[in-house]
C-alpha cells in the first residue's frame, strides 16, 4: 500500500442541479506511474483532475492522499503534493518576470529565502528557462509559456503532477520537447497524470490508460491492452494510434507475425522488423 499516492472513491460531482459530470469514479494512482487519461470533450476528465487537486470539492465520495481522507483542513497539503498544469498557460501565469512567477508557489509555502532560490533555479534549469528568468512571461511564445507553467509545479516539488491537455496548441517540435520534459520529470520520481486527445502521444508515452465516457471510467489498464479494445475505443469516440494500425496492417500482409507486444514507437517497430527478418 505504500506505493499508492492518490485515490478517488465513489467520486461524484455536479455543476448545478441535474448536470452530473462525474458518476461514482474509482481511481487509484501509484507512485511513479505515467497515466494517460482520454475521452471526448465533456467526458469528465478535467473535472476529475480538479477534484483530485482540491480545486473542486466532491459532491459525494472521497479523495485520499497516502491513505488519508482529505477534508477541508487538508486541502493545502493536497494542493502542495498534487500539482496541476492547466491547458491554457496564460490562465496560470500571474507575475511580472519568469523568476517571480516560478517563485510564487514556494514563497507562499513560507519557505526560507535560500530554499525558494534553490527550488526556483532548479526548476528554471530543468526547463531551460534560466536565460529568460528576467523576462515578462506574457511576452514569451506559447511553448515557452508552457515551460514556465511546468516550472511553476516543479518548484513546488509536488509528488503527483497533473497535466490537462499539455500538447494542445503545441507544434511538433514543442511536443517532442514536452515529451522529453515529462520523461525527465518521471526520472526525478514524479508521478504523472496526463489528459490528452492525442492517442499517438498517449500510446507511446504512457504506461497506463484510463478512458472516460459519460462521466464514468470505462477502461483502466496497460496502454497496449486498452488501445487494442475496439469496443472501448468506439464507446469513447477514440481512434487507434497510427502505429498500432501500421502494426496490424503488417500482420495482415504477413510481413510480421502476430504475437508478443505491439510496438509503441518507431524504434520498437524497427527492432521488431529486424528481429523477424532474421
Amino acid at each position: 500500500m505504500d506505493d499508492i499516492l492518490l485515490q478517488a472513491e465513489n467520486l461524484s460531482y455536479s455543476y448545478g442541479q441535474g448536470n452530473q459530470v462525474l458518476k461514482k469514479i474509482n481511481f487509484t494512482v501509484k507512485k511513479g506511474e505515467k497515466i494517460a487519461v482520454l475521452g471526448s470533450n465533456g467526458a469528465g476528465k478535467s473535472t476529475c483532475f480538479l477534484n483530485l487537486n482540491g480545486v473542486l470539492r466532491p459532491e459525494s465520495g472521497q479523495i485520499r492522499y497516502r491513505g488519508k481522507e482529505i477534508g477541508k483542513k487538508d486541502l493545502n497539503e493536497l494542493r502542495k503534493n498534487v500539482g496541476i498544469v492547466f491547458q491554457d498557460a496564460d490562465s496560470q501565469i500571474i507575475a511580472s518576470t519568469v523568476f517571480a512567477e516560478v517563485s510564487f508557489g514556494p514563497v507562499n509555502l513560507k519557505l526560507p529565502k535560500e530554499e525558494v532560490k534553490r527550488r526556483v533555479e532548479t526548476a528554471l534549469d530543468c526547463m531551460n528557462l534560466m536565460p529568460m528568468k528576467d523576462r515578462p512571461p506574457h511576452y514569451l511564445s506559447g511553448g515557452e509559456k508552457k515551460r514556465v507553467s511546468i516550472a511553476d509545479i516543479i518548484a513546488m516539488e509536488s509528488e503527483v503532477v497533473i497535466f490537462d491537455e499539455p500538447t494542445a496548441s503545441l507544434d511538433p517540435v514543442n511536443v517532442e520537447m514536452l515529451e522529453g520534459v515529462l520523461d525527465k520529470m518521471n526520472e526525478m520520481g514524479k508521478t504523472l497524470l496526463i489528459s490528452t486527445h492525442d492517442v499517438d502521444f498517449a500510446y507511446r508515452f504512457a504506461d497506463r490508460a484510463v478512458i472516460f465516457a459519460g462521466g464514468r471510467i470505462i477502461a483502466d489498464g496497460p496502454v497496449r491492452e486498452v488501445f487494442e479494445d475496439d469496443e472501448v475505443l468506439n464507446q469513447a469516440n477514440l481512434k487507434r494510434p497510427i502505429l498500432l494500425e501500421v502494426y496490424y496492417s503488417l500482420v495482415r500482409h504477413r510481413i510480421l507475425e502476430e504475437g508478443g507486444d505491439s510496438p509503441r514507437d518507431a524504434g520498437e517497430l524497427e527492432m521488431l522488423l529486424q528481429t523477424q527478418r532474421n
